[in-house]
């Protein structure tokens, strides 16, 4: 199970110190880079999951097919 941190207490635990080494700036960049990949996931799982409520209310079965087919693939990245 993944921990999520805020980011502004990270940032708030980055400014205390006055001289950011190379390797912070790196490690901020990595944990910023995370922390966007975790948002653009959960908004792509919101929109899909929109999508297949949609589909399903219109009994579009095609379109049911497509989305379910690309929450799976999202959800089978997230696991690797």
């Amino acid at each position: 199970m993944e921990n999520y941190y805020s980011y502004a207490d990270f940032m708030k635990a980055m400014a205390q110190t006055k001289k950011i080494t190379e390797a912070e700036k790196m490690l901020n960049d990595i944990y910023l880079d995370l922390f966007l990949k975790h948002v653009h996931r959960s908004q792509q799982q919101e929109q899909l999951m929109a999508l297949i409520d949609k589909a399903l209310d219109s009994h579009d079965q095609k379109a049911f097919t497509v989305y379910a087919a690309q929450l799976q693939s999202l959800n089978y990245e997230e696991i690797e």
